[in-house]
């Protein structure tokens, strides 16, 4: 298979659209056209439904990207174990990282990664823990930083980094925080049932955390009433400093400080994982080692451990 050929097809299939595909590709949507049509005529068959507004592959258009699609992976595998042999040659590193603290993270490992690798371009990509996972699985990203519970990873190799609390936020004005307490950083322990009525705002309800969350509720016996649900975990934050809401958020978020809201903890003390996720198998160049260790140690740092009644 003609590697060019099947970057073509992929990106189209991603795309949807061959105006679109062209666009990214750097080159005219008639030349990508006649590349498709020949790659059509050399087969037999239509790989695309074509439309106006939707291009969808056919069944041997499935058959073909699949196909297409672990071709370009193991190009990329073959390159990046060749690139860290005889450190020759232009290669990158496409890292994914979850919003806000994902990005925090890199940048402040990222002097040291680009210290011990300057021949190497990094390219850190914002997404969410389910995007990153199919992002890995078709090459778009080669390392991804997740937080997720062991029961939501998929078939990929994971790097347990830490383990973190999740928590719950209530305004300070409620009655149920007059008698909070935090002695030495242990946060006092809170039935969730005694917040029942209360409205809460959540992740969305496509996010890793949203699942956990849920399942909190549902073993405190009850549904809770959401004013909102968003994609930030820093909005959550905000809106219970507004006194509207109650929340739960992972620890890390939490300021213990805050004179705005207060934080407790549940008695079963949930949690979810910190982890670094490649491909199942793949090969780990000396970079993504490096990021994977200097990801440890910066999480050693930050991470507060999980409380103990």
């Amino acid at each position: 298979m003609d590697f060019r050929i099947c970057e073509y097809i992929v990106e189209i299939e991603k795309e949807e659209n061959i105006t679109r595909a062209a666009k990214n590709l750097f080159i005219s949507q008639s030349a990508l056209n006649q590349q498709l049509l020949k790659l059509e005529k050399d087969l037999g068959t239509q790989l695309f439904f074509r439309s106006r507004t939707d291009w969808h592959p056919t069944e041997a258009g499935k058959i073909y990207l699949e196909g297409a699609k672990k071709a370009l992976l193991i190009k990329r595998e073959t390159y990046k174990k060749i690139h860290d042999i005889t450190n020759a040659g232009e290669s990158d590193l496409k890292i994914g990282l979850t919003t806000g603290r994902g990005i925090r993270m890199f940048t402040s490992i990222y002097p040291e990664l680009h210290s011990k690798f300057s021949n190497l371009i990094f390219t850190p990509i914002e997404m969410g823990v389910y995007k990153q996972r199919e992002a890995l699985k078709n090459g778009d990203i080669d390392i991804g930083f997740v937080t997720l519970r062991y029961d939501q990873r998929g078939n990929f190799d994971y790097t347990l980094i830490g383990k973190e609390e999740m928590v719950v936020l209530v305004p300070s004005v409620h009655p149920i925080c007059y008698d909070y307490i935090c002695v030495d950083g242990q946060l006092p322990i809170i039935n969730l049932k005694s917040l029942e009525y209360e409205p809460f705002t959540l992740m969305s309800s496509k996010s890793s955390n949203r699942q956990i969350v849920d399942d909190i509720f549902s073993r405190s016996g009850f549904i809770p009433s959401i004013m909102m649900e968003t994609n930030n975990t820093a909005s959550i934050t905000s809106l219970v400093e507004t006194s509207l809401c109650c929340a739960i958020i992972p620890r890390y978020y939490a300021d213990t400080e805050s004179d705005k809201y207060k934080c407790f903890a549940l008695p079963s003390h949930p949690s979810w994982d910190l982890c670094i996720a490649t491909r199942k198998g793949s090969y780990l160049t000396d970079a993504e080692k490096e990021f994977i260790k200097l990801s440890k140690q910066y999480w050693k740092e930050h991470l507060i451990p999980i409380q103990s009644n």
